[in-house]
């Protein structure tokens, strides 16, 4: 055995290299269990991103089902999601550049369902009886208005024939058809909610000519956040609700709401996307489900005659998209040491099948850090949560007096969470002498409720309380030098970046990607989900102006003393390029080392190979020199503006 190298933090060399990363590794998603073959689907950044239905029959063959250049993806709500529906094989999907429906039969290529028109469409499911599709709808036709959501129903035979079954409200999601196709569920929500805030349930019973009738609300409200919707076998509705501070499991029978296992755990997610699941019918008196508790998921079965919760052995520590029918349950499972996997688990010996891993690359545990779940002190006496990443690299040992430069991540949403699931991208940078702390600030999910709303009026303070009191903890213990301390994140978490910089001083570079500098601005130009997102996070707009002035790091950038770099995408609708723009040319003014990397043909986060390794390698550059380490491994330079 050769013996460890000393070498600086930053400088060590490691096997995983941002090609690696993006040759190896591909997304994964929106499961489907149709009788016995399994569908997903795979985002491939090698094929600029494209999203492609794969198919998994019962002999081992898999075998990709959506033939290029179809990609399929919605924007409705702007993220999408729930993009097919399937039923004895025969597929309906939204292809994205034409934002058109396509019929798949087995072995045929797509043909076309819906006209050409500006709509997207998501969240469908078949009604055999009617012959007809039901998704919710969103129309961009009216210029002069912000689009407009519906439920429709779609013919299976003439496309053109689209009826409305369901408007008036701002959102719908979640369209599920009782097995008799008698009744129809959905939720609904309006501004200035989002989903998490507070959505309502509603049940109507379908009329003869195919329209609803009176609807019911069955639960919800502007406070009440109702997550997946479900009909079980036997026709009784089930739903999760955070009613009493945690996202639990509830029924609807008899005209009665029932709690089903009051637990101090997540059962629910945060709706950023359509077709989200935690849970699904064994049979008419069993459920699957998973939940998280302290940081960690755990998959289980709920007794619906006795109410009692069994917990399934796994190896997993991250568990999602969870699909299950009446003998096994298929879900994305990940953990420390495993990157995401699509899993099929045997309900009845247990057996655990990896049916597709989202990353073929070997690496061996000596290049590997194992992610320590921190609970720190922060502001008002309060504790926040994280999971810290050491240096880890069996090749290199530090010099005995140096202690590892930080890289804080502030994670999207902010209503969102991080997991310890192995993820290559915080690897790339342990594997090289950096510490990583991946922050679960005050307002993101997974620890009830009453920590959720933490950033109630908040954003902007607690999660830049948080990101800087987790890293000022982590000096205090002697665990990274406090001379050198970066923060950065993406979109919501580029906020935090920003807001950190400029209103802390205790980082010493940071990176944002496609974050927000101007909130005024972003109040002012964004999509429909978010349009009033900032309301609960800030204030009214714009009654609160003087908040979001206040709040902006683009207004102080007199306040910012240390360089960062910026990355962004050219038709990023989310966060515009003009909040990057803005940020960086106040930054040159200033004279502070500032580089901004403009991605054409991105949107909002970078989908495309060949961007996501020159923003790994760039961000490395610059530490690089910001830090004053010499890289082991060549890499493509960055301009950087105000650099001595």
């Amino acid at each position: 055995m050769s013996e460890s190298l000393i070498s600086p933090y930053g400088s060590w060399k490691s096997p995983i290299t941002a090609d690696l990363i993006v040759a190896g590794t591909i997304g994964l998603g929106s499961i489907a269990l149709d009788n016995r073959d399994t569908y997903w689907i795979e985002a491939r950044p090698t094929e600029a991103g494209r999203n492609v239905i794969v198919r998994k029959t019962p002999d081992g063959t898999i075998a990709d089902v959506t033939p290029s250049p179809f990609n399929v993806r919605n924007r409705v709500h702007e993220y999408g999601g729930a993009s097919y529906t399937i039923k004895d094989g025969i597929i309906y999907f939204s292809n994205f550049s034409d934002r058109r429906i396509y019929r798949q039969s087995p072995d045929s290529p797509p043909e076309a369902l819906t006209p050409v028109a500006d709509s997207h469409y998501a969240d469908g499911v078949i009604d055999w009886q009617r012959q007809r599709l039901i998704c919710v709808r969103e129309d961009l036709s009216r210029s002069s208005q912000e689009p407009v959501n519906q439920l429709v129903s779609i013919n299976l035979e003439n496309g053109a024939d689209i009826q409305i079954l369901a408007e008036g409200c701002d959102f719908y999601a979640s369209v599920r058809l009782h097995p008799d196709g008698s009744q129809l569920a959905w939720i609904s929500w309006n501004h200035p909610n989002l989903p998490w805030d507070g959505t309502e349930l509603w049940v109507a019973p379908i009329l003869a000519d195919g329209f609803l009738g009176e609807a019911r609300l069955v639960a919800g409200g502007i406070n009440e956040s109702i997550f997946q919707p479900e009909w079980s076998p036997d026709g009784i509705l089930y739903f999760i609700s955070d009613r009493t501070n945690w996202w639990n499991l509830y029924r609807w029978c008899n005209g009665e709401i029932e709690p089903l296992h009051n637990k101090e755990a997540e059962f629910g997610l945060p709706q950023w996307v359509f077709g989200m699941s935690t849970y699904g019918f064994q049979s008419p008196h069993h459920l699957i489900c998973t939940y998280t508790q302290d940081g960690n998921w755990y998959l289980a079965r709920l007794n619906l005659e006795t109410k009692q919760l069994e917990v399934i052995e796994t190896p997993y520590t991250s568990i999602s998209s969870l699909q299950v029918d009446n003998h096994r349950a298929v879900f994305l499972g990940g953990s420390g040491i495993e990157s995401t996997a699509l899993v099929e688990i045997d309900l009845t010996t247990y057996k655990i099948t990896v049916l597709r891993k989202s990353s073929d690359v070997e690496i061996e545990s000596g290049y590997l850090s194992i992610p320590q779940a921190i609970a720190f002190p922060t502001e008002n006496n309060l504790t926040a949560y994280g999971f810290f990443y050491p240096p880890q690299n069996q090749d290199y040992q530090p010099p005995s007096t140096e202690k590892p430069p930080l890289i804080v991540k502030s994670h999207g949403g902010p209503t969102a969470s991080t997991s310890s699931t192995l993820n290559l991208r915080i690897q790339y940078w342990t594997s090289r002498g950096f510490a990583v702390f991946d922050v679960n600030y005050g307002g993101s999910t997974g620890y009830g409720k009453e920590y959720r709303e933490r950033l109630k009026d908040n954003w902007g303070i607690v999660d830049v309380d948080d990101c800087c009191n987790g890293a000022k903890y982590l000096a205090a213990q002697g665990l990274v030098d406090e001379t050198r301390l970066a923060i950065a994140g993406g979109s919501a978490g580029g906020y935090t970046t920003l807001a950190a910089l400029t209103f802390r001083d205790v980082f010493r570079a940071g990176a944002s990607y496609y974050g927000i500098s101007d909130l005024e601005a972003l109040a002012k130009d964004t999509h429909k989900f978010e349009a009033r997102y900032l309301d609960g996070l800030i204030g009214a707009y714009p009654e609160r102006q003087d908040l979001y002035k206040m709040r902006s790091p683009i207004h102080f950038t007199d306040k910012l003393s240390c360089p960062v770099i910026f990355f962004q995408g050219s038709e990023d609708k989310v966060v515009p390029p003009n909040q990057a723009e803005m940020m960086v040319e106040a930054l040159k003014s200033k004279g502070l080392p500032v580089a901004y990397i403009l991605y054409e043909g991105e949107q909002h986060g970078f989908r495309r190979a060949e961007n996501i390794k020159r923003t790994l390698e760039a961000e490395l550059y610059f530490y690089s020199r910001i830090f004053g380490f010499e890289l082991a491994e060549a890499v493509e330079s960055v301009e950087i503006h105000n650099l001595e």
